[in-house]
């Protein structure tokens, strides 16, 4: 099992594989060249998690705007609230599993032996 898992011929064909679904998941783009990468500022972990939460916040201070408006009679279709709703509620929850996940990961870090 072993030897099949670290043959040569296995290990290019997932290379491979990976930079498919990399190349797919990129919009098809190639991958930056090292030109590119050296005039886009790097965006770290934290201000990736930070953008997140915004973006959520946001979602959710919409759905809030929007309902408020349909409560008060506003002429704001009851789709775009629902929608609205639905979309702040996804993305919480979406937001929430990847803590949950990202804290399980810290936890297991934590109590991995030296």
């Amino acid at each position: 099992m072993i030897d099949k898992v670290t043959s040569q011929a296995n290990i290019s064909s997932m290379l491979q594989t990976l930079r498919a679904y990399q190349s797919e998941a990129a919009g098809g783009m190639d991958t930056p060249s090292a030109d590119k990468a050296k005039s886009t500022p790097q965006t770290g972990f934290a201000d990736m998690i930070r953008q997140t939460i915004e973006n959520v916040n946001e979602k959710q201070q919409n759905a809030q705007a929007l309902s408020s408006a349909y409560e008060r009679g506003e002429p704001v279709p009851l789709t775009d609230v629902v929608l609205a709703m639905q979309k702040s509620s996804l993305s919480f929850e979406a937001t929430l599993q990847v803590r949950n996940k990202v804290l399980k990961a810290y936890e297991d870090i934590l109590n991995m032996p030296v």
